[in-house]
């Protein structure tokens, strides 16, 4: 019998750190694996036969769907028509689920059992998702321990795998030797600054954080690290630098070390918040999407919290500043005030080690390969 095939679905930068650690760790024991689907640099090094790029599905937002909606259809059906040909033993769809339940509902209906890693946010938003969910998924791998609760109620089969970012989220340089490299003085405070991983974000958030960079650097000498997501077009990002802003330098390698040697940091709601909490970096959380798919989707929002900082505390541990109150005023004061507090951010970085605590130190890859290999093993049998 040949090794196992199977179709694997990555949206966004996260999701396809997530599929290539899973990858990775499922082909340590099936050598002779082999995958192919949508995804991006990291899957493809993984040993993923690309068919698509993620950033194909790289959207957020119900306006920015609708307005993507012919193209994402034919997307849909080409990977439908590839799976039909393929007849792979498993799909995994990583995230993306606006996109990745529709895509769920058609393998389904073709005989390939689905593992889907990351729940949609249906604590936060669209509950009503989980009818989904429990027709169209055979098991979901859960990265919130908060979670099981809430499938276990559905009757939904799930399981808590731990959460991938403790595997990855660590600096390799030193401080120090980190802030030397940037040119700081000693006492010198340096603020990270996380527009997002979409084209979308960045362009929407760049604007306010740029203004109150300049406003921050005329009330204190600090300098800034603008950190890079893998995906975003360097050329796209510096042309959101206005002229004469002094004092920053865009990050495109190791952003963890820049991220860890931070004072500070500025970051779009979403991983980059808890990856920042993961490596004890105070910060200041915001978003900021288009008006119409905000007034689309407020009325459906069911937790007065944004940050996943915020959620896992079960309290409002971080500022957060969302649509009209992300504002350069509001921004700079929230990092002005942090930056003469250290008390503040002590406090900050023990309620953040108490959420470190608190996801524990399960190996999600690895726990995710092992899930992945049950569904194949299931329907072999």
């Amino acid at each position: 019998m040949s090794g196992p095939l199977v179709f694997l679905v990555a949206g966004e930068k996260s999701g396809d750190n997530l599929g290539a650690g899973l990858w990775r760790a499922f082909r340590e024991d099936h050598p002779d694996a082999a995958a192919f689907g949508v995804g991006g640099p990291a899957l493809e090094a993984a040993g993923l036969e690309r068919l698509r790029p993620m950033e194909d599905l790289a959207l957020m937002g119900l306006a920015e769907v609708v307005g993507h909606l012919p193209r994402l259809l034919r997307l849909l059906r080409s990977l439908t028509h590839e799976v039909r040909r393929r007849r792979p033993d498993a799909a995994v769809l990583v995230d993306a689920p606006d996109f990745n339940l529709r895509l769920a509902a058609r393998l389904k209906k073709l005989g390939v059992p689905v593992l889907f890693y990351v729940s949609p946010t249906v604590w936060a938003w669209r509950p009503g998702r989980l009818r989904a969910i429990r027709r169209r998924v055979d098991r979901m791998m859960l990265i919130f321990p908060f979670e099981e609760k809430i499938y276990a109620e559905a009757g939904i089969s799930a399981r808590y795998i731990g959460q991938p970012l403790i595997e990855r989220v660590r600096a390799k340089a030193g401080r120090d030797e980190v802030r030397k490299g940037l040119g700081l003085g000693p006492d010198q405070p340096l603020i990270a600054l996380l527009p997002g991983s979409r084209t979308g974000e960045a362009a929407r958030h760049m604007p306010i954080l740029m203004e109150a960079a300049r406003r921050i650097q005329t009330a204190s000498d600090a300098r800034f690290a603008l950190i890079k997501a893998d995906n975003l077009d360097p050329d796209f990002l510096k042309g959101l630098i206005p002229a004469g802003l002094a004092g920053l330098t865009v990050v495109d390698r190791d952003p963890f070390d820049a991220l860890a040697a931070s004072d500070l940091a500025l970051s779009a709601c979403g991983t980059a918040n808890l990856e920042a909490a993961l490596l004890g970096v105070p910060l200041v959380a915001f978003y900021r999407i288009s008006p119409l798919t905000y007034a689309l989707g407020a009325h459906l929002i069911r937790i007065p919290r944004f940050s996943i900082v915020n959620v896992l505390a079960g309290e409002p541990v971080v500022t957060e500043l969302i649509q009209k109150d992300f504002t350069a005023e509001r921004l700079t004061a929230e990092a002005l005030r942090l930056l003469e507090s250290p008390e503040e951010r002590e406090r900050m970085k023990r309620r953040f080690a108490e959420i470190r605590a608190g996801l524990g130190d399960q190996p999600a890859s690895r726990n995710a390969a092992r899930e992945l290999a049950a569904l194949i093993e299931s329907r072999r049998a």
